[in-house]
């Protein structure tokens, strides 16, 4: 299963919680304040990031050297 991160609409706390895909974020309640119905934040794991514009490493690991 995987782990969603939210954020508490009412108090700002940030918490993650281990769910079902099929589950809805309105069945999620915040452990400080009890509110339901939290934002769900974007991962930081799952956001990439593309600093080279490409997306694409410029290392390879296919086996392949320059070198050999």
């Amino acid at each position: 299963m995987p782990i969603y991160e939210f954020k508490c609409k009412n108090c700002g706390h940030e918490f993650e919680i281990i769910m079902r895909a099929s589950a809805s974020k309105e069945d999620v309640t915040c452990p400080k304040c009890q509110t339901k119905n939290p934002d769900r934040l974007m991962s930081s794991f799952s956001a990439g990031s593309a600093s080279s514009g490409s997306g694409f490493s410029a290392a390879s690991s296919c086996g392949s050297s320059a070198f050999s």
